[in-house]
């Protein structure tokens, strides 16, 4: 047996079942879709205390930046007094340049996990069932015929690119929302413009590496997200906006709207 399946698929597979099988004995309809979305939040709330320590880390290497430029400014070709004004620096303000690596190397095979058991579900059919069964820890989790993978009409196994032609350009709004809401949660992990004054007044003929890599970032990694979505089943981007929009108020909780404050101030003002 797959190491990986047994210690993270299949219980996720299970809990994805027990919570089908509560929400069609309470009688709700599109249950497999509300199940994915319960899954997601459970991973979530899992994950929460990780995903907490990586954003405050996050923050702290942000609030940082600023300083640790005018480091390298001033200690220019002296890598030794440079390395150790930047533990001096690191020590501080309390940063740990690791602490955000651990919560994220943690998290990836939850989440590849998740992702895996949603690839199987969507497209579980009539010949499937017995072979989910099988993963099954108990007779109650055991389906005794397919699920409806429909969730409000929309077939959670076709993806939009697919169902252009039946539903129509409504359904070009799952690949706009799913790239919107990526890139919400990308700006607010940006300091707010004001937070980087000092280091762009410093660095307007050079800016580094890493900040033209995050600039970029914002606006490419969305649109990548969102035409993906475009070819993903629209069960997976069930997942993905829930996952997102549930990232969204964590990191509204632990660092306020951080870049996205900026955003917001400038079109109040219009």
């Amino acid at each position: 047996m797959n190491i990986f399946d047994a210690i993270i698929v299949d219980p996720l597979l299970n809990i994805l079942l027990l919570s089908y099988k509560l929400l069609s004995i309470l009688g709700l309809p599109f249950a497999l879709g509300f199940s994915i979305m319960v899954l997601t939040i459970v991973i979530r709330l899992l994950l929460y205390p990780l995903t907490t320590a990586q954003l405050k880390a996050a923050r702290k290497m942000q609030d940082v930046a600023p300083h640790l430029s005018r480091l390298k400014e001033k200690h220019k070709g002296d890598a030794k007094t440079l390395q150790a004004e930047t533990m001096k620096l690191y020590k501080e303000f309390g940063v740990n340049p690791a602490a955000g690596c651990l919560p994220v190397l943690i998290q990836l095979p939850v989440i590849w996990g998740l992702y895996s058991v949603l690839i199987k579900v969507i497209n579980l059919g009539a010949n499937s069932v017995s072979e989910v069964n099988k993963l099954a820890y108990s007779d109650f989790l055991r389906l005794d015929r397919p699920w409806d993978v429909y969730f409000f009409g929309i077939p959670l196994a076709q993806n939009p690119g697919q169902l252009l032609n039946t539903l129509g350009p409504l359904v070009l709004l799952v690949p706009i929302l799913t790239g919107l809401f990526q890139f919400i949660q990308s700006k607010m992990m940006m300091s707010a413009v004001g937070d980087k004054k000092l280091a762009v007044k410093d660095e307007k003929k050079s800016q580094d590496f890493a900040s033209a890599f995050q600039t970029q970032s914002l606006y490419i990694f969305p649109v990548m997200i969102g035409v993906l979505s475009y070819t993903f089943p629209i069960g997976l981007s069930l997942y993905w906006n829930t996952f997102t929009i549930f990232g969204i108020i964590q990191q509204y909780k632990i660092t306020g709207l951080g870049g996205l404050e900026d955003l917001i101030k400038k079109y109040v003002k219009k």
